[in-house]
């Protein structure tokens, strides 16, 4: 392992188990020495060296291609290293597959969801590993067994609910829940919080301090470094494939893990904001219901802002956005676009009207992901692009792609390269223009930044903001209050499917956004 690294632990945790950590942490769990991977035309790693301590907590970080998920799948059993050594509670090892790396107690939780939509959560939770009774599944026990899971991670959903039916956030926690069933000795985490809100990342951090007392070895992966105090023992810094630095998390700080993921310093995590709010209303919903998920919701945009939904999980913030888009049906309930009301039956109706929906599953939701750059780039307005007869001018729309790559500055060596094959901050990029292309007047922006590094966030950031000032109506829905505030200028607060308040940002905290979320309302004197 490479010089000057430190193996005590960081800040956030009690003294005792910061202790018990660092007592643990002088056995080595797992070792990684000098791994290479290479793919065709592609180093993605280069001579990286990382090593896991029992009891403890060690982050990787980086920008989007930096290297982590190619580490962790190296971990994990995924990939086979081109060189390098791996070496696991003592034993040189090669894993073979990510089933033997399971067997031998390395689980991670990918960034992806890895369900089976049509399964039940306890079918999900115990997928090829059912406890049997004979040769029948037994499923008072597959029931019993997956409950523990979701009760120790302090979630209520029912081992018996379909996948399909939960929510991104259930599904990140399902994902969680089936790790832990695995009872590892290494858990990697990958993203675990992108989409989970401040209460459900609060029980997870429980999780991560019980398993570390256990002396569970776990990797963490995050782009939300503020949370890292909480949890985080050492942090090892990877870009372009190469290794950087590791340090004790106690003896570095935020801007300096910033600027070594990035290659310089940011001095602000979001840009100044050159739009202007007008008084003139470019949309407006009135007490919108869908029967048993929200009722009653109104708010209203102005010209040039950036308005914020934010609320925790199951508030109604996504399913409000859906049923305007037409995704989902509405029971009652007007909405008004420049002054005239909408007819929106189905989201093609949306998207004529001037609406677009970033969905915050956007590999999903929001993109074709085997297709290329071009292809999803027009999606939308194939009609601009094609004749009378149907048929698609090709000059053209290779030029319009080329358009929007330079405009929003999508790193892609092509634009006939598959969209799968794109960090995610190029990803939603590519929705945006999708939707620039479209002449969207409105645009939902869902979870945006999620699973996206630091300088694509701000990239992301610059272009609400640049939307906003060219006059489009933005709606920035977010679990993370410190982007809220950082980005909007007024925030509708969900509760139980109702709005709660609209609060100026300027002039509200993370702490009031909290009672509003929680159903309190102002604070009372």
């Amino acid at each position: 392992m490479q010089t000057g690294q430190a193996t005590h632990g960081g800040t956030g945790a009690p003294t005792a188990e910061r202790r018990r950590a660092t007592e643990q942490g002088s056995e080595t769990l797992l070792s990684l020495t000098d791994i290479r991977k290479e793919f065709p035309s592609v180093v993605a790693l280069a001579d990286v060296s990382f090593d896991l301590k029992r009891g403890e907590v060690h982050a990787v970080c980086g920008e989007n291609g930096a290297g982590k998920s190619t580490l962790m799948k190296i971990i994990s059993g995924v990939y086979t290293p081109t060189s390098g050594r791996i070496t696991y509670k003592g034993v040189e090892r090669q894993f073979a597959s990510p089933l033997e790396a399971e067997q031998l107690g390395i689980a991670i939780i990918h960034q992806e969801l890895n369900l089976v939509p049509h399964l039940t959560v306890a079918e999900n939770i115990y997928l090829a590993r059912e406890p049997r009774r004979s040769f029948l599944v037994d499923r008072r026990k597959l029931k019993a067994d997956a409950k523990a899971c979701l009760d120790r991670l302090g979630v209520a959903i029912s081992p018996d609910r379909l996948v399909r039916e939960l929510s991104v956030a259930q599904c990140q926690m399902v994902e969680i829940a089936k790790a832990l069933s695995l009872n590892a000795e290494v858990l990697i985490m990958d993203e675990p919080t992108s989409s989970l809100t401040e209460q459900e990342t609060r029980l997870l951090f429980k999780v991560i301090h019980d398993l570390k007392r256990e002396g569970v070895g776990i990797v963490y992966i995050s782009h939300r470094l503020d949370e890292m105090a909480e949890i985080v023992d050492r942090v090892t810094v990877l870009r372009d494939g190469r290794y950087v630095a590791t340090d004790a998390f106690a003896d570095t700080s935020i801007d300096q893990i910033v600027a070594r993921m990035v290659g310089r310093s940011l001095e602000e995590k979001f840009p100044e904001r050159t739009a202007q709010p007008t008084d003139e209303v470019i949309f407006s919903a009135e007490n919108l219901t869908r029967r048993g998920v929200f009722s009653n919701v109104s708010f209203s945009l102005r010209r040039g802002e950036i308005l914020g939904f934010a609320g925790l999980m199951g508030a109604g913030r996504t399913e409000v956005a859906r049923a305007i888009f037409g995704a989902d049906p509405l029971d009652a309930g007007r909405v008004t676009l420049e002054g005239r009301e909408l007819s929106i039956r189905n989201p093609r109706d949306a998207i004529e009207a001037g609406l677009a929906y970033l969905s915050e599953d956007r590999k999903a939701q929001g993109l074709a992901i085997k297709m290329p750059v071009d292809a999803n780039m027009t999606l939308a307005n194939l009609k601009a692009l094609s004749s009378r007869l149907g048929l698609i001018d090709f000059d053209r729309h290779a030029r319009v792609t080329q358009d929007y790559v330079d405009l929003l500055s999508i790193k892609t060596p092509s634009i006939r390269q598959p969209v799968r094959l794109l960090s995610g901050g190029n990803q939603q990029k590519i929705i945006i223009g999708k939707w620039l292309f479209r002449k969207s007047k409105v645009m939902f922006f869902d979870e945006p930044t999620r699973g996206i590094d630091v300088g694509a966030k701000f990239a992301i950031y610059k272009i609400m903001d640049e939307l906003a000032r060219e006059g489009i109506g933005v709606i920035l829905i977010s679990s993370e209050l410190p982007e809220i505030l950082g980005m909007t200028d007024r925030v509708a607060v969900f509760h139980n499917g109702r709005v709660t308040g609209v609060l100026e940002t300027a002039r509200t905290s993370q702490e009031e956004i909290m009672r509003y979320a929680s159903g309190f309302g102002p604070t009372q004197h």
